[in-house]
């Protein structure tokens, strides 16, 4: 019954998830009254979520450009959901910034324009067929993120937004160039034109590409993207765009562009796969994944800014997630398929209390807050259970996709398992320290009164621990499907 009522609509749900923020951009971009757009805002990530769950019911789609596999259908519906709850959240937030003066009317007009370009762009990235066009919607993400760092057009916000602007263009250049070199080498086999930067016809047809050239577009395109996913070293834009911009987009950043970054490696890494003559992709995934998670653990430690802490805690991550897919196999990727997916919800949740809890106090500097469980008891209670969940503490689903990683790597990779484990240690002992300081204690900073919206930051945190404790069935189907893509 649903598939007919989808298959009768005159657009296809692909094109919906593209076309609903795009149409919006204009839109919002001409509306100043706050309510009015706030409004409209989470009305087109609603249609934009209502679009992608359409995608559930139908089958699977490719063409030249654009492409519905199993590979990107959930992460498409998670990048969505994420979307929507975010402009639900923004819509409080942004309020508070209006009222204190943060914010002009202008610049209100222009962050839910650019919100909406940013959600647009990355659903292209992972909806495309085509490596160029993936590339595209990548680059107008960046860019959309950059102008939206910028936005309060304080020096270190300011500053921040250049930073990450410089090292973006590299990381895309890099990328870029990367594509052109695997375009050359597919359209030797498969013909020049479209079909030769078709995902499916490249996967297809990776037995018979040059082995050497593969190799080294992946060094670019590993380089170039691996800056978007924040993996060290080349995560130095990450904590100052975290700090110096408005907090949903620091939500949507660690929840979902870098996500959409790492899905873009591990599209090239399928091909690369295709063709034992390659480099090894997955040991350089596992180097780059460890020392993510250690440098982070141990920059976790020297932290004064609330937000920056959390920053660091998404290189943390993505590191985790980098190394399962390093290790690959069907347990390894499944792992790391459900990291990610957890910590898109859990860290958005995160950045939701965070947010508050920088507008009650008046501050972002961990030094100045204290005492939360007195001033805003609801909010104490969120932003605990956020970093319980976090640092992978039962019976949340991070424990559980670092407990299938840990499990499997013991088998596979024992030694390298010792550093792994010492690395989330590292990071549970910074962020509990860092909870426990937040939260008990003497009320330390302003006490204001904040018109949250608790809702989304709930929500999450419940998604959370139905995961950690039952998992449904379509999307365990889903998570082995899509591991065993990926090798």
């Amino acid at each position: 019954m649903i598939a007919d009522l989808v298959a009768a609509l005159p657009v296809s749900p692909s094109t919906l998830v593209l076309v609903v923020p795009t149409l919006a951009v204009p839109v919002l971009a001409a509306i100043s009254g706050y309510r009015t757009s706030a409004g409209l805002n989470v009305l087109a990530s609603g249609l934009t979520l209502a679009a992608a769950l359409m995608l559930l019911a139908v089958p699977h789609t490719r063409g030249d450009f654009l492409i519905v596999d199993d590979f990107n259908i959930f992460l498409v519906v998670l990048t969505a959901f994420v979307g929507f709850t975010t402009s639900v959240y923004s819509a409080s937030y942004i309020g508070h910034e209006l009222e204190t003066g943060k914010l002009t009317p202008a610049f209100l007009r222009f962050y839910h324009a650019m919100y909406q370009a940013m959600m647009g762009a990355m659903n292209l990235a992972l909806l495309s067929n085509n490596i160029g066009l993936m590339w595209v919607g990548l680059e107008v993400a960046t860019l959309a993120t950059v102008m939206m760092v910028g936005i309060y057009r304080t020096a270190e916000a300011i500053e921040a937004a250049w930073k990450y602007f410089i090292l973006g263009s590299v990381g895309i250049g890099l990328a870029f160039f990367g594509t052109i070199l695997i375009y050359m080498v597919s359209s030797s086999v498969i013909g020049s034109g479209v079909p030769a930067m078709a995902w499916d016809e490249i996967v297809r047809n990776a037995a018979a590409l040059d082995p050497k050239l593969l190799s080294l577009a992946f060094v670019f395109l590993l380089v170039g993207y691996g800056t978007k996913v924040g993996l060290a070293p080349f995560h130095a834009w990450l904590p100052d765009a975290h700090a110096e911009g408005p907090t949903p987009i620091s939500a949507v950043l660690s929840g979902l562009l870098l996500n959409v970054a790492l899905y873009a490696l591990l599209r090239f890494k399928m091909v690369l796969a295709g063709n034992p003559a390659t480099i090894d992709v997955g040991a350089i995934l596992m180097t780059l994944g460890l020392v993510s998670l250690v440098f982070a653990g141990f920059m976790l430690y020297r932290r004064r800014d609330i937000k920056r802490l959390f920053a660091y805690s998404s290189i943390e991550h993505m590191g985790i997630a980098t190394f399962a897919f390093g290790i690959g196999g069907p347990l390894a990727n499944f792992a790391g398929l459900l990291h990610m997916t957890m910590h898109s919800l859990v860290k958005s949740a995160i950045f939701f209390a965070v947010g508050h809890v920088a507008q009650a106090k008046g501050t972002q500097r961990l030094a100045d807050i204290g005492g939360l469980s007195s001033t805003h008891p609801v909010l104490a209670v969120g932003f605990a259970l956020g970093v319980i969940a976090i640092v992978g503490l039962p019976p949340f689903g991070v424990f559980m996709s670092e407990f299938l990683l840990v499990s499997t790597a013991f088998s596979r990779q024992p030694i390298l398992t010792v550093v792994l484990i010492a690395g989330l240690v590292l990071a549970l002992g910074a962020l509990l320290m860092r909870m426990q300081q937040v939260i008990f204690g003497e009320p330390r900073g302003k006490s204001e009164p904040v018109k949250a919206s608790y809702v989304p930051l709930f929500v999450h945190l419940l998604l959370a621990l139905v995961a950690g404790l039952w998992l449904p069935e379509a999307l365990v189907r889903w998570f082995r499907g899509v591991a065993a893509l990926l090798g």
